[in-house]
């Protein structure tokens, strides 16, 4: 319990400083999102609409900044995220969970994928090491340490220009309309595929590095060497005893790889324009949308600390020297 309410209460401080944060960044900045759709609009907009965005926007001049403050957070808790003035003064939270479900369902599966393939065969080559699976590290690493735009690029001059096997942009076909239905949920999967395959090998090494060299270091274990005198079977000395351990560091970088699956992979999205939230914010910053951006911005962080939470609780049940600390 006392674990427990440790991590609850530096959670929930970390999120204050987060939120607090994200009020504050975009009242520092130079001018406001208000005097930036002035600018696209002026002469069409009277004194007292000028007036109600400002108080819409917690920007209201005759309230101080603890007010809005305050203000601020009450909208939060009521679910509202302000209004977008690059989508035509429509609720953030329609736009962001209009974008969320692209970028989890690509991002997010790649990156599962990844963590279990990699983790798998890291395990296997540190296991093995000194045979001829080590070469797998080095093609690995490669992909890793290409460019993802360069590695995008070829893959669809590759398998979409020459070869006309996928798609070369977007989520799916231009004159389909999206449906709870087996055919658009068929197309989703074949316009992603590329995307995700190319997020897949480009992560892919960095998972199996990390794994095999783990495993190297915790083979040296004593008690590795223990559950071999006492005859147990290969397989399990290496998913009870080896793999098990060697994996716990992983779970922190999967964890922060999950939180981050939210803020999308950018560079990805802007190569297939693929509608994720990636792109999303980018559009955001370069129309000044200063309610989208401090939207998403929330989003992703709540995202890395509820990742955080899990990873926190996985740690702990897998390793029981973690709950004998706590």
């Amino acid at each position: 319990m006392r674990f427990a309410l440790r991590k609850t209460l530096f959670y929930l401080f970390t999120a204050w400083a987060a939120i607090t944060i994200n009020f504050l960044i975009p009242r520092m900045m130079k001018g406001d999102p208000v005097s930036a759709y002035l600018q696209k609009n002026q002469g069409k907009i009277s004194p007292e609409a000028i007036a109600a965005l400002r108080t819409l926007f917690g920007l209201d001049t005759e309230k101080s900044l603890w007010e809005q403050y305050i203000d601020y957070w009450k909208l939060l808790f009521s679910g509202d995220l302000g209004r977008s003035f690059s989508h035509g003064l429509a609720p953030v939270t329609d736009i962001i969970g209009s974008a969320l479900p692209w970028t989890v369902g690509l991002v997010g599966i790649a990156t599962v994928v990844s963590f279990i393939l990699g983790t798998a065969v890291g395990a296997v080559i540190g296991w093995r090491r000194g045979r001829g699976s080590d070469a797998v590290i080095p093609v690995a690493t490669f992909f890793s340490t290409v460019p993802y735009f360069w590695m995008g690029l070829i893959a669809i001059a590759v398998f979409s220009s020459a070869l006309g096997w996928f798609p070369a942009s977007h989520a799916y076909g231009k004159g389909t309309r999206p449906g709870l239905t087996p055919e658009f949920f068929g197309e989703v999967l074949y316009y992603g595929a590329l995307p995700a395959i190319t997020i897949v090998i480009a992560s892919l090494g960095g998972w199996i590095l990390g794994m095999r060299n783990m495993m190297i270091t915790v083979l040296d274990e004593d008690y590795i060497t223990v559950a071999q005198a006492k005859g147990l079977s290969d397989r399990r000395v290496v998913t009870t005893y080896a793999a098990r351990n060697a994996m716990l560091p992983q779970l922190s970088s999967f964890a922060l790889a999950l939180g981050f699956i939210v803020g999308g992979t950018l560079v990805m999205e802007l190569v297939f324009s693929y509608p994720g939230i990636g792109k999303l914010l980018l559009d955001a910053t370069n129309a000044k949308d200063y309610p989208l951006m401090q939207g998403v911005f929330l989003v992703i962080t709540l995202a890395v600390l509820v990742t955080n939470i899990l990873a926190d609780i996985a740690y702990v049940i897998l390793d029981p020297r973690a709950r004998q600390e706590a």
